[in-house]
């Protein structure tokens, strides 16, 4: 099976993996080198169970490998590119200032709208 990356659903997708707070936290603390589950409870305060859901979720989307090592599994970015792609976000985040903040469709003030009606 071939994936059309060109096709909107691809980027859709790539959006929707990184657009969770503990998936960007994950992904920017592994930014920094490859870490085990319990280095990211640890660094992002979050329970196990959390960590580990999230980083089965960012595997899936094959953004994050992991190498078993006896007992325990690291797990470190899978492209460097990604970086590249965070730096670009950055940057245009400081180009926009608080208007992506106040996106009346996904600003913070939505977002905690709609987990307060949940």
């Amino acid at each position: 099976m071939t994936i059309d990356t060109t096709s909107p659903a691809a980027g859709v997708a790539l959006f929707r993996s990184l657009g969770d707070p503990t998936r960007l936290g994950i992904i920017q603390r592994l930014a920094h080198g490859e870490a085990r589950v319990t280095d990211l409870v640890s660094d992002l305060g979050l329970a196990q169970s959390t960590i580990s859901a999230h980083l089965a979720c960012l595997r899936d989307c094959h953004l994050v490998t992991s190498r078993a090592a006896g007992r325990q599994v690291f797990y470190a970015l899978a492209y460097p590119e990604l970086l590249d792609f965070l730096r670009a976000a950055e940057a245009l985040l400081a180009l926009t200032g608080e208007q992506v903040t106040l996106c009346p469709n996904y600003g913070s003030q939505t977002v905690q709208s709609r987990r307060a009606t949940v």
